[in-house]
């Protein structure tokens, strides 16, 4: 790890952050949750909301997947998505949610912007995003898909939004 030039935990914890956070409604997948903690420390991103049933660490299935991201990445647990994220956009966050609805938008056409804070909200496994955050997102982003399903995991689809997000935000990356 020291010769990859990577943080150590406290470290992370202080630096400045890409202002991005996921907010997880009714995630009931461990590996799901450990995954999109991974995600979340790669990109330096600001925070996890973890919200209704998600699974909370310490747990060791999240573990798993995280691989010590819970101990580096900040979370919080908030019991009601629908005002969590109310809560989020009154602070001037942007709500994006991952969900294929009308009018979605390509995340190939998605646009992060300096100086905007951003929420993404990933839903349940089975039900998606609760259509009471949609109704009050800025709007939804698709990732295209060219094959026979329709979705993507919930890990995977945070990872390739984050990554776009983080790219556009950071000169690092250009």
């Amino acid at each position: 790890m020291e010769e990859l030039g990577r943080m150590q935990p406290e470290e992370f914890r202080s630096s400045e952050k890409t202002p991005l956070l996921f907010l997880l409604d009714d995630v009931r997948s461990m590996n799901n949750v450990g995954s999109v903690f991974r995600t979340a420390d790669a990109f330096r991103l600001e925070s996890i909301y973890l919200c209704g049933i998600t699974p909370q660490p310490p747990h060791r299935e999240i573990q798993k997947t995280a691989l010590g991201a819970t101990e580096s990445v900040h979370w919080k647990y908030a019991e009601d998505a629908i005002e969590t994220a109310r809560e989020l956009k009154a602070q001037g966050y942007l709500i994006i949610c991952a969900e294929q609805v009308e009018h979605s938008t390509k995340l190939n056409d998605a646009k992060f912007t300096a100086g905007e804070k951003y929420v993404i909200v990933l839903g349940s496994e089975v039900d998606g995003v609760n259509q009471e955050i949609i109704n009050l997102a800025d709007y939804c982003v698709e990732i295209p898909q060219a094959g026979t399903k329709h979705s993507l995991n919930i890990a995977v689809a945070a990872g390739i939004i984050a990554w776009e997000a983080f790219r556009q935000l950071n000169d690092s990356t250009k």
